[in-house]
């Protein structure tokens, strides 16, 4: 079990992958008693987890080589390489994501062209959404930011209202990307996760725990 003291209100338990490790997240001010005691009454639901977690197989390294397949928005595609003295570039069309690279161009090539149309995938998205968005909840997006994340798919700094998202989102379906950029940009509304925060997406996107849970899953 790992013990991390943050600046939050509430308790959040996760079991993490591969190893299963138990991370608990605590506010500041809660005493070691009221912890073990919390930890005591989910030990079933983390042995469950930990079960749950070390029974995956392990996530093979994408070879980004012909055929194999990638994820756009919530579907797999087959990747098809596209070797040639062009331009160096990533495009999808009639169902597959073609990979422009020089000859002989090795994996980090690859991978990093993928990553950074992932990049922008996510960016095009998100700013389309934050323009239909904006007026509905009466907010103002001044910086968006898109990067890969280990640990969340979103942060809102509400004084500067600054936008980060996860370029990872590319992956996931849409309507689960969506219900990310309604999270953060109710953020600049109520910045805690209390019962305000939750009556907003109650009110604006009333599937919002659905696409959490299909999101987490």
């Amino acid at each position: 079990m790992v013990l991390l003291r943050k600046r939050i209100r509430n308790l959040r338990l996760r079991v993490s992958p591969p190893d299963g490790r138990a991370i608990l997240s605590a506010p500041c001010g809660v005493p070691l008693a009221a912890l073990r005691a919390f930890v005591s009454s989910k030990l079933d639901w983390i042995r469950r987890k930990q079960a749950e977690v070390r029974a995956r197989p392990p996530a093979l390294p994408f070879s980004y080589e012909e055929g194999e397949g990638h994820e756009l928005w919530g579907e797999r595609y087959p990747l098809r390489v596209v070797a040639g003295s062009g331009w160096a570039r990533v495009e999808f069309s009639a169902g597959v994501i073609l990979l422009h690279v020089p000859p002989g161009a090795p994996r980090e090539r690859k991978e990093a062209l993928l990553a950074r149309w992932y990049r922008d995938r996510v960016r095009e998205a998100a700013l389309a959404l934050i323009e239909e968005w904006e007026p509905r909840l009466g907010v103002r997006v001044d910086r968006l930011f898109v990067q890969k994340m280990r640990r969340r798919w979103g942060s809102c700094n509400t004084r500067d209202r600054r936008i980060r998202l996860n370029s990872e989102l590319a992956k996931k379906p849409f309507d689960c990307f969506e219900y990310v950029v309604v999270h953060e940009l109710a953020h600049l509304l109520v910045p805690r996760h209390d019962r305000r925060f939750r009556a907003i997406l109650d009110r604006f996107l009333p599937d919002w725990r659905e696409r959490q849970r299909r999101l987490n899953a």
